[in-house]
């Protein structure tokens, strides 16, 4: 696996599930209640800007990423986190 660094540009791709299980989106009441739209379908093919490197306790990498174009995730959210390693594997992230 090639290394990711900072500002390294990834690609939200389908969620592995019904939702996204590796990149931590807030739920739908916390989207709608901060004045957002909770459409999941809209993220594909999102180009995403890694923001953040981080290691949880678990060893996990997690990065925070945001919209290349500047915009808010769900118009409420201007970072979201990922866990990378498992986000890649399952195809929820592309390099």
């Amino acid at each position: 696996m090639q290394e990711v660094q900072v500002n390294d540009v990834l690609i939200i791709q389908e969620p592995s599930g019904a939702d996204f299980k590796h990149i931590h989106f807030p739920r739908k009441n916390f989207i709608i209640k901060r004045g957002g739209i909770a459409n999941l379908k809209s993220l594909k093919g999102t180009k995403v800007v890694v923001d953040e490197i981080s290691y949880a306790k678990d060893g996990a990498t997690l990065v925070t990423v945001s919209r290349m174009d500047g915009k808010k995730f769900f118009r409420a959210f201007p970072r979201v986190t990922a866990k990378l390693e498992s986000a890649l594997e399952t195809g929820e992230l592309r390099k």
